[in-house]
């Protein structure tokens, strides 16, 4: 079996969750995570959408915004335990892994 390799973003029209290997957004409904966790993720890209409309002026945002990213890519790994997963920050425009 193949591991996944998924990839947390809030870049504008995605899914906040990208396929590292075969490219392209994920529907988080169909990965199987919760019901909580999607709704999270929903929450924080309207959030990181904002910050992008306002061309990530807000610093301290920025930041909250990639922590609460990162949070939600460590609990997809607890939903989803084979899974590698990374943090790609879109207001600093780099790819954190998750340890």
């Amino acid at each position: 079996m193949t591991r996944r390799h998924l990839i947390i973003d809030g870049m504008l029209s995605g899914t906040g969750i990208r396929d590292a290997i075969a490219g392209g957004y994920v529907d988080p409904n169909e990965l199987g995570l919760s019901a909580n966790l999607i709704k999270r993720i929903g929450k924080w890209l309207l959030g990181y959408e904002n910050a992008h409309y306002y061309e990530f002026a807000d610093e301290a945002e920025n930041e909250r915004l990639d922590q609460e990213g990162i949070e939600i890519a460590k609990h997809v790994r607890e939903e989803l335990p084979n899974t590698q997963l990374d943090y790609f920050s879109d207001a600093e425009m780099r790819r954190i892994p998750i340890a």
